[in-house]
């Protein structure tokens, strides 16, 4: 599978600048209707208009999904903190990581009652995430600004992704975890109406991030969809075949979902539920597998209302 050249990564500039201006300026956009927002970002993502009226691939059908099918469990899934719950009436309380406070300011924090090492993490947003591996080298200032800039996001005016409009903002804190080998190994496997079609594995987040996707049978699929391919082969995960049968538990209720799990030496921890995989928004290369993940979603029939930021 060959890497994207550099022309073809600069012609996926324009839409990941739009939707990086937003995110870092949303009062620019909370007057756009839902439907002409998204249809403006996917045409600058993968240059062609968005069919809304006979969806066909897996990023069309996301977008059609953001706008019309909205049901209120979907804020509660989305939620960091909220989806525990969830998650322990289906599989039990032995897969969900434990918390160890939840707060609606920094401020609030007794870092004193805190373990030595943690994980700080909002309840409504993507990518607001402190590591402590040891409490006398964490900078709590530089960790305040980052948590608390996040705190005054909204991420559902980035990709128009409806669940996290109303997701209350704010702080929890986990247990740091890891393996023997001092990594944290994660498997998010795609799951279409309750059944597990595929899986992606991340591997080098410290270096040159490489994302590899399998079947349900941990056959490795040829494309690509973010990043790269790894150039090392991937073992068989432990624990495998419960990871898929827990999967199917989760997201027997929902048209589409990712679930995601951590493998801790074969210990099995449930990562969070995710509605719309990268937004929609990053082509996958070649497009014939857009296409065909497409086909596994089966969108209602009956259509929610359909929002347009003010709802």
């Amino acid at each position: 599978m060959r890497n994207r050249t550099k022309f073809e990564k600069a012609i996926q500039t324009p839409g990941r600048f739009f939707m990086n201006l937003i995110y870092r300026f949303p009062a620019i956009s909370k007057k756009i209707d839902d439907k002409e927002y998204l249809k403006f970002i996917y045409f600058f993502c993968f240059w062609k208009k968005l069919n809304l009226e006979n969806p066909e691939t897996f990023s069309e059908k996301l977008q059609w999904l953001k706008l019309y099918d909205r049901r209120d469990i979907y804020t509660k899934i989305v939620d960091k903190y909220l989806v525990k719950d969830y998650v322990e009436n289906f599989i039990g309380l032995e897969y969900v990581i434990p918390t160890l406070g939840v707060w609606d300011r920094f401020e609030d924090i007794d870092f004193d009652a805190l373990p030595n090492q943690f994980v700080l993490k909002c309840t409504h947003d993507s990518g607001g995430l402190v590591i402590c591996k040891d409490k006398k080298e964490l900078n709590i200032e530089m960790a305040k600004r980052k948590i608390n800039k996040c705190l005054m996001r909204n991420f559902y005016y980035l990709g128009r992704e409806w669940p996290y409009k109303n997701v209350i903002p704010r702080i929890i804190a986990e247990p740091f975890i890891s393996d023997k080998n001092g990594e944290l190994k994660d498997y998010k496997f795609f799951c279409f109406s309750g059944t597990p079609r595929m899986l992606f594995i991340a591997s080098d987040r410290e270096i040159d991030t490489r994302f590899d996707f399998f079947d349900a049978n941990f056959k490795h699929l040829p494309f690509t969809n973010g990043h790269a391919n790894s150039e090392k082969s991937l073992e068989y995960p432990q624990q495998f075949e419960m990871m898929k049968r827990l999967a199917a538990i989760l997201s027997k209720n929902f048209p589409q979902i990712r679930v995601d799990f951590y493998n801790v030496d074969g210990k099995i921890y449930f990562g969070e539920l995710t509605l719309f995989h990268f937004s929609g928004f990053v082509p996958y290369e070649p497009n014939f597998w857009d296409i065909e993940i497409g086909k596994w979603v089966e969108l209602p029939q009956n259509r929610g209302l359909e929002g347009n930021g003010n709802d």
